[in-house]
């Protein structure tokens, strides 16, 4: 009964984003909680039906209580059949075990990622402002710059493409 109250207040949704889990995983996990739900709800149908057979009232009612004796015989010499559960097993150890590796890989991929980012917040929180860099660290940040720049003069060309179209022509004359 516990457990049924901690999985009702469980919010898998929210676990689902905050873990980052992939679609794959989510899907399998959403598939085994729903066989598990089924299986409780049946076994729960099971448990509530009567278990015992009252062979007295059947011979009270039935003229033949032959017929009553020998489904006596048979109900006594009943075995249920036993069933050899292990390949159910070694496929719930198999999901488990690739639910684990996806776990541990998705696990790798978010602590990359947050190192890059961590990485670049850190490297955002050392920069200097914009307004404080020189045109010599631009161009040595990016040679593509300078390069560009060097081929523009050397064509005669004194603007920059596309320039006048988004901020306008601020010549006086």
């Amino acid at each position: 009964m516990a457990s049924k109250a901690v999985a009702a207040t469980v919010d898998f949704a929210r676990i689902y984003t905050s873990l980052g889990l992939g679609k794959e995983t989510i899907a399998s996990l959403q598939a085994f909680r729903k066989r598990h739900a089924d299986a409780q709800r049946i076994q729960a149908q099971l448990a509530s039906q009567p278990t015992t057979v009252d062979l007295e009232h059947y011979r009270s009612i039935l003229r033949n209580k032959a017929v009553v004796d020998e489904a006596e015989k048979i109900l006594r010499d009943f075995k249920p059949v036993t069933y050899d559960v292990n390949t159910q097993i070694k496929a719930i150890e198999a999901f488990e075990a690739k639910a684990v590796a996806k776990a541990k890989e998705t696990t790798e991929k978010i602590d990359a990622e947050l190192k890059d980012l961590q990485a670049t917040l850190a490297n955002i929180e050392e920069a200097r402002p914009f307004e404080d860099l020189t045109a010599e660290e631009v161009g040595k940040a990016h040679p593509r710059i300078v390069e560009a720049v060097e081929t523009m003069i050397k064509k005669g060309k004194w603007t920059v493409p596309g320039y006048k179209e988004k901020f306008g022509d601020l010549s006086l004359m």
